[in-house]
């Protein structure tokens, strides 16, 4: 964000500019209406939100109210208060004194000595600068902050200096009274030291400061953000109840309704900062294939293998099990309800997945990288410590079972959506002839088109769950089918080594 060069640069000239003075919530106020009427794009990167959370928010906004996002983890709660930055005014002006220990407003100063150089300096003397918007935001963990952190705390090098306990200029400001005119945001309040929370009850009450008992006058112009799971925030004792009953709003916060917003999700988190030339986000929303035009089946727009550049192709049915492995592990009986299962779940595993495919394909110099059902096995690294296991419903079940269990729910589920659309039960027929299939993370496409070639015509079938004639896509589709078979209880498998061979 660029500043200007003509910005005013005294109290004159701000005036003669025309500014206009106000508090940060009418500020936001005025520039979310400004752009909902405009029809501009409110809170980029959040998804899921439209029909549910986002109302209530934008409410919320117009009330001029301080908020309390209640949601269990992953569930973005921090990236919704972040973006209410953005309806901040790019920069505004503020006394440009180093003795004032905060943003001044110009025109109506709160401290002692804005106050004085306001009444007592000739405009054209008082000097302005400018305070950017992306400065204007602040946010702490509630876990070990202390008072001071936030509020503020005597300044004994002052007092030393023979200024009084009770003066303004014996303070040491914490984080709010330094955001006057910008927003706050406390992450798990439920975990602030209730000391704490009767300052912060004090400031939405009052809008001053007191510590050690001496009370501060202030007219503090913050917005006030706060971020909380439902289990500990409902839990008797956790919050103060005057601090809940000064909250404005509680904008209520869920997971993705439905899978395919997941795996939306899961596009957009996994493929920051990467672009198609890693391959992360190269396929889109649909599946591979091999012409350009629409998919058919599923009426996805996919990206054709012909003429891609180097990278990961992950098709469709490889981003529906990382988003169902989730959906199941938050449905599960044997993880806690309460603690809840992150959206990071899914996007840490996504890139373990296309990393192991990377691997493969750098080992065997194929291309492009495609994930198959096999490199789940190395998802224990992404997955294990971001479950909480629920002890009562675990039993004497390890993390690792959990998850292994977790896994072959997903499978089935997505699986079963497949066999009902192109009749794959048909396949787990061949087995019962006899039929052993090898697969592995490290086994080349090679071997699998090998494969193919020993079973009936009707394995065809299996190929259309992604229809391609790359090598490395077959591949793939052969071990979602034999995988949802073995996770359907049609056929079974051995493993050893990394490699799983799959019979009746």
């Amino acid at each position: 964000m660029s500043f200007a060069a003509d910005q005013p640069t005294t109290l004159a000239q701000l005036r003669d500019a025309g500014w206009v003075s106000k508090t940060v919530k009418q500020e936001i106020h005025d520039n979310f209406l400004r752009r909902l009427a405009a029809g501009e794009e409110l809170y980029p990167g959040i998804l899921g939100f439209d029909d549910t959370v986002i109302p209530e928010l934008n409410i919320a906004l117009l009330a001029q109210h301080d908020m309390l996002f209640l949601g269990e983890k992953g569930q973005a709660k921090s990236r919704m208060m972040r973006a209410l930055m953005t309806f901040l005014d790019p920069w505004v002006p503020y006394i440009d004194d180093k003795r004032i220990p905060l943003h001044d407003d110009p025109y109506k100063p709160i401290t002692r000595r804005g106050k004085q150089m306001i009444g007592s300096t000739p405009a054209d003397e008082v000097p302005i600068a400018w305070w950017a918007r992306e400065d204007r935001y602040a946010e702490r963990l509630a876990p070990g902050t202390k008072f001071a952190d936030i509020i503020g705390e005597i300044d004994p090098a002052k007092l030393v200096g023979g200024v009084s306990m009770g003066a303004e200029e014996a303070l040491h400001f914490g984080l709010i009274p330094r955001m006057h005119r910008g927003i706050f945001a406390m992450n798990e309040l439920p975990e602030l030291d209730e000391l704490v929370q009767v300052g912060l009850f004090n400031i939405l009450e009052e809008r001053d400061v007191q510590i050690r008992g001496y009370p501060v006058k202030f007219d503090i112009d913050v917005m006030i953000l706060f971020s909380a799971n439902p289990a500990t925030y409902n839990r008797s004792g956790k919050v103060i109840p005057q601090l809940k009953d000064r909250i404005g709003s509680i904008i209520h916060t869920h997971y993705p309704l439905e899978r395919e917003t997941g795996v939306r999700i899961l596009e957009q988190e996994a493929g920051e900062g990467r672009g198609a030339s890693e391959g992360l986000g190269a396929t889109g929303e649909g599946r591979v294939t091999d012409g350009g035009g629409e998919d058919g089946a599923t009426g996805a727009h996919p990206s054709p293998l012909a003429g891609s550049p180097p990278g990961v192709v992950v098709p469709y049915f490889m981003k529906e099990l990382i988003e169902e492995i989730s959906r199941a592990a938050r449905k599960s009986k044997f993880i806690d309800h309460e603690s809840g299962v992150s959206a990071r779940l899914s996007i840490a595993n996504y890139r373990t997945m296309v990393a192991s495919a990377r691997h493969r394909a750098a080992v065997l110099g194929e291309t492009p990288a495609v994930p198959r059902v096999s490199d789940l096995g190395h998802l224990y690294a992404s997955s294990l410590g971001k479950l909480e296991l629920d002890l009562m419903g675990s039993h004497q079940m390890s993390e690792r079972q959990v998850l292994d269990s977790v896994i072959a729910e997903a499978i089935a589920t997505v699986f079963g959506e497949y066999v009902d659309e192109y009749g794959l039960p048909e396949i787990a027929q061949s087995f019962s002839e006899g039929v052993k299939l090898e697969v592995g993370d490290m086994l080349p496409s090679s071997h699998y088109a090998e494969l193919v070639k020993r079973v009936p015509p009707v394995w065809d079938k299996a190929f259309e769950v992604n229809a391609s004639q790359d090598p490395a896509v077959r591949a793939s589709c052969v071990e979602f089918v034999l995988a949802g078979l073995y996770a359907t209880d049609r056929i079974s498998r051995s493993q050893q080594h990394g490699r799983i061979v799959y019979e009746v």
